[in-house]
């Protein structure tokens, strides 16, 4: 989508005749402002995002030595349409690498550091609707703090959520905005590299081999994914051909094809509840590391290999668990939250069919699991915030955000939906919210306003009761339940 044109400076032009390229970027540099990092205005993370431009796609090459201590070498080039009216700079957001170069429309720009950004000053002005074509030549560090990649015991993997791609790459790290990706990464040729996508080249380079996915379908850059490391690839397909490949350990294949092989049901099983799956393939892949938590990167989820081999969890909670991944390529990928405070809208879905599938395979029941949660509810809203109102991490903690309110108590707010407007209607809104916002990116407002379309009936302030509210509302049909 396109973000908010930034505010921008008009001067007056000058002339260059018998200026070399440096000198001509100098002096377009002195006649600016002192580079400062910009944003979109997210209330949660207001220096993420940039205004002024909307990224098309993304191509981006990595270079991995076979050692995740070392930077890797990378390029990234991006395809933007300019959005404000004239931009003399702009900015991207990146961080935790060193920059080379910067070309803008294949001219030599001026960049520099400020904050968490990358701030460029191209040869030229650039005007709306105009091409914005950005080659940056820099590194990508593994061992960067708070960063998205994740050091494994044979290599590495991404877990870019919610505000680490930009330690990874330069770009756009906003879910606002949505491209398309290409990886090219070159790796030793013992190595085996699956990144989201379809597979569209594989070639030798002397002693490496470099491995080329694409994506068919728009991507926020917090779902990038990209495996490197001594991995087997399962492979086989789902409901209606669709192509699954699943990423494990070489070690670990014989023990966890019992897990993936489970996919194509669970995918059948979300398909009935959602709609036809979204995307062009799926997999799961089993990472030898350990996170404390699992991720939905498009079309190749996230999960701690322990997970699936551990005595620790019951066969339902690691199915559970796995569908819960799996719904979010429907709900949080395909449809993407507008802005950090519409986080809600994934995590609640993702959890309530996680419920719904834990229910059937020997789990808690579904009234249950929403008894315990509204027993709790209150606690999380005055720790968290309501679910559309989150507070802001303190200290910028990403992980802050993804608490107790945002999981059960926001899944807690579709029970009381459907206890609200029935179970046939609460059952359209499911199918028709993939559907309408395919691809794209929608809101709060968003999904009331659909809610109220398609039941029939005016929901509005009843949801914004359950969604902002400090005090959790009665349960429709529950008046004995209470929150702590």
């Amino acid at each position: 989508m396109s973000l908010t044109p930034s505010r921008t400076v008009n001067r007056p032009r000058w002339g260059t005749a018998g200026l070399t390229s440096v000198a001509v970027l100098a002096l377009v540099a002195a006649a600016l402002p002192k580079p400062a990092p910009a944003g979109i205005g997210d209330r949660l993370f207001p220096h993420l995002g940039n205004p002024g431009y909307d990224v098309r796609s993304y191509d981006i090459a990595f270079r991995y030595s076979g050692d995740n201590s070392k930077p890797l070498s990378a390029r990234t080039r991006i395809d933007a349409r300019v959005t404000a009216d004239r931009m003399e700079r702009f900015n991207l957001d990146f961080a935790s690498g060193k920059v080379r170069s910067v070309e803008v429309n294949g001219r030599p720009a001026r960049f520099a550091s400020a904050g968490e950004d990358l701030v460029v000053t191209p040869r030229q002005p650039v005007t709306r609707g105009t091409p914005l074509r950005v080659d940056v030549r820099h590194t990508s560090d593994p061992k960067a703090p708070e960063g998205g990649w994740l050091r494994t015991k044979d290599g590495l993997a991404m877990a870019n959520q919610a505000d680490a791609a930009h330690r990874v790459f330069p770009s756009n790290d906003h879910p606002a905005d949505k491209a398309r990706f290409t990886f090219r990464v070159t790796a030793p040729r013992e190595l085996t590299v699956v990144a989201g996508g379809l597979p569209v080249g594989r070639t030798r380079a002397g002693a490496d081999t470099v491995w080329t996915y694409r994506s068919a379908h728009p991507m926020a850059t917090e779902l990038a994914q990209v495996s490197i490391g001594r991995s087997a690839v399962l492979r086989s397909t789902g409901p209606h051909g669709l192509p699954l490949r699943h990423v494990v350990p070489e070690k670990q294949r014989k023990a966890l094809k019992p897990w993936t092989d489970r996919t194509p049901r669970q995918i059948a099983w979300m398909e009935r509840h959602a709609g036809r799956y979204p995307f062009e393939t799926y997999g799961v892949l089993a990472a030898e590391a350990q996170t404390g938590f699992e991720l939905e990167t498009q079309t190749l989820s996230l999960f701690e290999r322990h997970v699936f081999t551990s005595d620790g969890y019951p066969d339902w909670y690691k199915e559970a668990l796995m569908v819960h991944e799996l719904a979010h390529q429907w709900y949080g990928d395909s449809v993407t939250p507008r802005r950090w405070t519409d986080l809600w809208l994934s995590e609640s879905q993702a959890t309530w069919y996680e419920w719904l599938y834990g229910a059937e395979r020997g789990g808690p029941s579904l009234e249950r699991k929403a008894r315990e949660a509204y027993r709790q509810s209150n606690a999380w809203r005055k720790s968290y915030g309501p679910p559309a109102r989150l507070k802001a991490a303190k200290g910028g903690g990403k992980l802050q955000l993804f608490s107790n309110i945002v999981y059960d108590g926001s899944a807690l707010v579709l029970y009381a939906l459907r206890q609200h407007i029935g179970e046939r209607a609460f059952a359209e809104v499911e199918r028709a919210w993939p559907q309408r916002y395919r691809d794209g990116n929608a809101s709060t407002a968003d999904f009331i306003a659909l809610v109220d379309e398609v039941s029939g009936k005016d929901s509005t302030a009843f949801l914004k009761r359950w969604l902002y509210g400090t005090r959790t509302p009665p349960m429709p049909g529950h008046p004995d339940w209470k929150s702590a």
